[in-house]
């Protein structure tokens, strides 16, 4: 799978994209305007190795709803990913069975490196 969670309102998640200069064969999806289903959350649960991984503590949400001061299991998570978009951390890039999560320059790099190397097979 070649997939790119992300919301087309995020400066950032839409700089990102472009400076990837992602192949023809990438699935590109707003989760605002196509929400997250289940299965998609869990593949890429599967991929991370926790929902922790995959959520956003940054969302306004996560302090408008004193989640902060939760003790969250991964259950929780799964939930609040699934229940508002803004809580899964921005964006996912996912190159077969790799998966990167989030917009630090390091994970951006990583994920650059993957599509070359998918591109070149």
């Amino acid at each position: 799978m070649k997939k790119v969670y992300f919301l087309k309102t995020c400066n950032t998640c839409i700089k990102i994209i472009k400076s990837l200069n992602l192949p023809p064969d990438f699935v590109l999806q707003d989760i605002k305007e196509k929400t997250i289903t289940v299965n998609q959350l869990e593949e890429l649960h599967r991929l991370s190795g926790s929902y922790k991984a995959l959520f956003s503590k940054r969302a306004k949400l996560y302090k408008e709803m004193g989640l902060k001061d939760l003790n969250l299991t991964e259950e929780d998570y799964k939930h609040y990913i699934l229940e508002h978009y803004t809580f899964l951390n921005r964006p996912v890039i996912v190159v077969d069975n790799h998966i990167f999560v989030g917009n630090s320059a390091k994970v951006v790099e990583a994920a650059e490196k993957a599509i070359k190397d998918s591109v070149a097979q």
